[in-house]
């Protein structure tokens, strides 16, 4: 009997890589910068010229720099700034996140981004911040109060392989009010055992090869199309 098909968001840091995911059947990237650090606001041409050339959905991370997810005024005042901009653009979605120092959710501050987005009717992912959460499950309670549309996450471990449990009882502890999406080391190998264990309806990779003599890394279409095929094998048979 055949069920909801299982999709995957690529996480890219170049046009080149995100055209490389359309082609192996991504339903959606995220673009981002700085990838080594986790992940940073692109560039206006960037995002520019992704959603010009994409046919597929894209999202754009809104992190105005690597570490932690406490931000001053002047980096907030950037992070909304830059979602208007993604809006403008005509982006249909953003990912973001902020958390209080005692390691809860910042209501006031992710409450007014995603008023922001909303008003440009892009959905709203938040990001592996949550991971950073003191408490998982209560934490995941205030962002479904919040609005957003999913949340990425590991699981709060190093890869999404290792956290499968835990995001397991989360999807169950969510059930129709947000998407739970894992992402974090996720690869072609461990994707199969990881549908299994946790029943998720999306996930989150960036499925790269090295390229010129290894001196670059970019998305894999082989890679994404045999993500997807994985995915999606016991689900649709």
């Amino acid at each position: 009997m055949n069920q909801e098909k299982i999709i995957l968001e690529v996480c890219v840091d170049s046009i080149d890589s995100a055209l490389a995911a359309q082609a192996g059947g991504a339903f959606r990237v995220e673009l981002c910068d700085n990838l080594e650090e986790g992940g940073t606001t692109p560039s206006l041409a960037q995002i520019q010229i992704a959603r010009k050339l994409l046919n597929i959905k894209l999202h754009v991370i809104i992190r105005p720099r690597g570490g932690d997810f406490l931000y001053n005024d002047i980096e907030f005042e950037r992070m909304k700034q830059e979602i208007r901009m993604c809006g403008e653009a005509g982006c249909d979605g953003v990912a973001t996140g902020i958390l209080c120092a005692d390691g809860n959710i910042d209501f006031q501050r992710n409450s007014e981004l995603i008023h922001i987005a909303h008003q440009y009717s892009m959905s709203v992912t938040f990001h592996r911040a949550f991971d950073r959460c003191r408490n998982l499950f209560q934490s995941m309670e205030d962002i479904i109060r919040l609005g957003c549309n999913r949340i990425l996450t590991s699981g709060g471990k190093d890869s999404a392989y290792e956290g499968r449990e835990i995001i397991r009882e989360l999807i169950q502890q969510a059930g129709e009010r947000i998407i739970i999406m894992p992402g974090a080391g996720i690869t072609v190998e461990n994707i199969a055992a990881l549908v299994k264990t946790t029943g998720l309806k999306e996930f989150h990779g960036t499925f790269r090869s090295q390229y010129n003599d290894g001196m670059q890394w970019i998305t894999d279409t082989f890679k994404v199309k045999e993500a997807i095929r994985i995915a999606n094998y016991k689900t649709n048979t």
